[in-house]
């Protein structure tokens, strides 16, 4: 299913091949395009026209790493070389055979514009091109195979989502009981409870969720202690970043951020701030939509720029700390590897294509010395082929207030 799209979307976009080159497995493509967990300790290449069958050159002390692949994976053969001789003919042979001036796709990118994409080597690049070929970036290609959602990973989405939703209400849940009741609770008793919940819900996460109170929710990436957690009290402001999945690679993550008061309402700073995110949000998802109705290619740098230019606009261009958003794709990172909404990090070039997955959380993080909180608004999105990009998630339009009625967005 893979190959079958990346050999479509190479003769839509007039590429002769694509060269997949992998040393000790630090090209995560290949093992997504050849599923099964090996350890490998030679170069290995996959080849991949734009018509006909694939082949992948494997070494012969790691040969029986891919005895299982043409079985596995339909129209791929397995060859063995032994010398660098052997995989330099071998290359020539199969970048040749597109013809004189080939165009061939490799996991690289133009000045180093995209780290998660440039994986392999300057010198390797170097020999390919040496042999007479153009050496394009697989960035979309990645895209179009290995980002795309199945059937089955929309649906398991779904329902993560769905239960991730209801686990951050019974957070937010847990912190109002407990002030109700005037008993303390902290950063991490409020995440080991999330923990337990998606335990019991059948989910898993990599880490842990983030729980940060007044100024640890202006560090986007706080790290909740275990031995020594603030408590969280009466009018403290609260942020909880949580993510989690159905168990296995092909499932996507619910990656979701909301914010919380311990008070019946906001203060005006906290109010202000928080609109203005949920501005920059919904700038970035309507850029998105308008875009596909449009039938305009849009790129993960302009649905940055649309979100971040509503924060600059409103004078808080000083406290961004990160991009808008980040891939959301098969694999078993949170992070995935197709389009990233920046323009900040990286000047991200991708095209927002079908079938791809991202989130949308612009964030204004201000230090101690103008409040010292942070407002982070956190929302999945998902291309559907036929309506266009669609919210996945729970979306957070006020303000949770945990002396009154917990909102609950499901």
């Amino acid at each position: 299913m893979k190959l079958a799209a990346a050999q479509a979307f190479m003769q839509k976009y007039l590429l002769d091949g694509w060269l997949v080159h992998d040393f000790r497995g630090n090209n995560t493509v290949l093992a997504q395009l050849l599923p099964g967990k090996r350890w490998t300790t030679r170069r290995a290449v996959l080849w991949v026209p734009a018509r006909g069958e694939a082949v992948l050159l494997a070494h012969g002390i790691d040969a029986g790493q891919f005895r299982a692949v043409p079985e596995q994976v339909k129209g791929v053969r397995v060859e063995n070389y032994l010398s660098w001789r052997e995989l330099h003919a071998w290359l020539r042979k199969v970048v040749e055979g597109g013809g004189g001036g080939a165009r061939v796709a490799m996991e690289y990118a133009p000045g180093a514009t995209l780290p998660v994409v440039s994986i392999v080597d300057a010198g390797t690049v170097e020999l390919v091109r040496s042999m007479g070929v153009e050496v394009v970036s697989s960035a979309d290609l990645i895209q179009a195979t290995v980002a795309v959602w199945s059937d089955d990973a929309v649906k398991r989405h779904a329902e993560a989502s769905c239960k991730v939703a209801g686990i951050k209400d019974a957070a937010f849940g847990l912190i109002r009981e407990r002030l109700a009741a005037g008993k303390g609770v902290t950063e991490y008793e409020v995440q080991q409870h999330i923990m337990e919940r998606f335990k019991e819900a059948g989910l898993e996460t990599p880490d842990p969720p983030i729980v940060g109170v007044n100024a640890h929710s202006a560090d986007p990436h706080f790290e909740v202690s275990a031995t020594s957690p603030s408590s969280i009290n009466r009018g403290d402001w609260v942020l909880i970043d949580l993510w989690a999945r159905v168990p296995g690679d092909e499932n996507i993550y619910s990656d979701i951020t909301w914010v919380g008061v311990c008070a019946k309402e906001p203060t005006p700073r906290q109010r202000e701030i928080f609109n203005v995110v949920k501005k920059a949000r919904d700038a970035s998802v309507k850029l998105a939509q308008e875009s596909w109705r449009a039938k305009q290619t849009v790129q993960g740098w302009q649905l940055d720029e649309a979100a971040r230019a509503e924060i600059i606009g409103a004078g808080f261009e000083n406290f961004i700390r990160h991009r808008t958003g980040h891939s959301l794709s098969p694999g078993a990172f949170v992070h995935g590897m197709g389009m990233n909404l920046d323009n900040l990090e990286t000047h991200d070039t991708r095209a927002m294509l079908p079938g791809i997955g991202f989130t949308v959380e612009p964030g204004i993080y201000l230090p101690e010395s103008d409040g010292g909180f942070g407002v982070r608004l956190e929302i999945n999105l998902w291309v559907d082929p036929a309506k266009g990009p669609v919210v996945t998630s729970c979306v957070q339009e006020e303000v949770v207030c945990m002396t009154g009625r917990v909102e609950q967005n499901s």
